[in-house]
């Protein structure tokens, strides 16, 4: 084991807005200017600036999310 479990939601949030981020943001920068000279820069940029945007919010966000989740997911008591 890496990381103690007690960085379960740190870790969570680096991996989770790395890959959320590399794939969104070669994707946007694809469709926006094609696979065209200078595409590693410009996806390079577009990463540089939303991961850390993106982790902010999921580490902020992914305890809520999850407990909503729950919520929308709980059988109706009584059935």
């Amino acid at each position: 084991m890496l990381f103690p479990p007690r960085y379960a939601r740190w870790v969570f949030a680096v991996l989770m807005s790395i890959y959320m981020v590399t794939l969104m943001t070669f994707v946007i920068t694809w469709a926006n200017t094609g696979l065209s000279p200078g595409f590693g820069g410009r996806w390079w940029r577009a990463f540089y600036i939303a991961w850390p945007i993106a982790f902010c919010l999921i580490l902020i966000g992914a305890p809520r999310l999850q407990k909503v989740t729950a919520k929308l997911l709980k059988e109706p008591s009584g059935s």
